[in-house]
Parts: structure tokens; C-alpha cells; sequence
């Protein structure tokens, strides 16, 4: 039979117990649910744009778009997952992503693909802003663990900026 402990901890809320201060669990709970709304938004704008792609150099841009589109939806669970380690709780819903986002979106029907590779291009470098402001919180609080996945994902969105700066720069061909 539980003890009423037990029965107590099974029934308690998704809390989860941080050596971080409750004022750096908000900061830096908030800071990573922002930037994982950002970066649901990334994708699914990345992958719009890989499915409407056109044009002379379609598969070159398709497939850069399809890595890219990749690489971003791989950083959700582990962002995600820091949010629930260090004690905070994440996104629930694509409402929720949608108020915290600041990837903004495009719905546009027809995109050209230069705009395409340039407007990825500022959302990756935005995103990159961003993730060092949220690093700068984490370093504050302590929390390393965040802090250096914040490192290599910033390193990441700077190479997918790069590599659309350089598919997208005008040449004579």
C-alpha cells in the first residue's frame, strides 16, 4: 500500500525540483519557450518554402530547404526537455506558439525564391540574436547545461544563414 507521501508526489503538479532560483526557472523557462515558439514558426515556415520552391535552381534550394527545415525541427525536443529539467513548464499548443512567436509568418501564395532564401536568412540571424539573449540569462542563472546547448544551436543557425547569404547572392551565371 503507498504511503500518503507517495500518493502526495504522484498527485503534485508537473513541477519539477531546479537548484536554480524560482526568478531564473520564469527567466529562463520564459526566454526557451519563446524561442522554441520561434522556432516551431522557422520550420514550418522553412518547409512552406521548400514546398514552394521554384524556379532554375529548384533542386539545388528544395533540398538546401529540406536540410535546413531538418536540422531546425531537431532542436524542439531538446529545448523543450531543458524547459522540464530545469523546472518550468513548456508549449502545449499551437495557440500557445503562435503568442509567443516572433518568427513572423508568410502566407504569401507566391514567393520568389531569392525573397525566400533572404527572408530565411534574417529569421536564422534573428533567431541567433535572440538565443544569446537567452544564453546571457542562462549564464546569469547559472544553468551551463542550457547555456552550451544555446552555443551550438546558435553556431548552427549562423551556418544556415551563411549558406543562404551564399545561395542567394546575385551572380552571373
Amino acid at each position: 500500500m503507498p504511503t500518503p507521501r507517495a500518493a502526495q508526489r504522484r498527485n503534485a503538479p508537473l513541477l519539477m525540483h531546479s537548484d536554480m532560483t524560482a526568478d531564473a526557472v520564469r527567466d529562463v523557462t520564459g526566454a526557451l519557450n519563446a524561442l522554441l515558439a520561434d522556432i516551431f514558426a522557422l520550420y514550418l515556415k522553412t518547409k512552406n518554402f521548400h514546398w514552394h520552391m521554384s524556379g532554375p535552381h529548384f533542386r539545388d534550394y528544395h533540398l538546401l530547404l529540406d536540410e535546413q527545415a531538418a536540422q531546425v525541427f531537431g532542436m524542439t525536443d531538446a529545448v523543450a526537455e531543458r524547459v522540464r529539467k530545469i523546472g518550468g513548464l513548456t508549449l502545449r499548443s499551437v495557440g500557445h506558439i503562435a503568442r509567443l512567436q516572433r518568427v513572423a509568418d508568410n502566407n504569401a501564395e507566391y514567393v520568389a525564391p531569392q525573397d525566400m532564401l533572404a527572408e530565411l536568412r534574417e529569421d536564422n540571424r534573428d533567431l541567433t540574436v535572440r538565443m544569446k539573449a537567452a544564453h546571457g540569462l542562462c549564464a546569469d542563472a547559472g544553468d551551463v547545461a542550457t547555456a552550451s546547448l544555446l552555443e551550438t544551436w546558435m553556431d548552427e543557425a549562423q551556418r544556415r544563414a551563411w549558406f543562404l547569404f551564399e545561395a542567394g547572392r546575385n551572380r552571373r551565371e
